[in-house]
């Protein structure tokens, strides 16, 4: 017969749901700089317009950027609504 080892917590409660997970926006050639920024600050929570224009010149040159990580719950909901804005996304990644 066999004995249930439970093993010590590691991280505080609530975060056994997978740890953080990376939304990510990849370059293409037909989003125009002004609609990358503006659909990001109206889905991503706390990105200014100013901060959207940053955001896509990474995209731009460096030919992707993680533009929000959290919960897998949550990053699913923007990587949904980002999708559906039509930016062109990356696979949703386990941080």
């Amino acid at each position: 017969m066999s004995a249930t080892v439970e093993l010590p917590r590691t991280g505080l409660p609530g975060t056994g749901l997978g740890g953080l997970w990376r939304v990510v926006v990849l370059n293409d050639e037909f989003n125009t700089f002004d609609h990358v920024a503006e659909t990001l600050c109206s889905v991503v929570p706390d990105v200014t317009l100013a901060d959207g224009y940053r955001i896509a010149d990474r995209i731009h040159n460096k030919g992707c950027a993680i533009v929000w990580s959290g919960p897998r719950e949550d990053a699913e909901g923007y990587w949904v609504a980002l999708d559906d804005a039509g930016l062109t996304m990356g696979p949703l990644e386990s941080a």
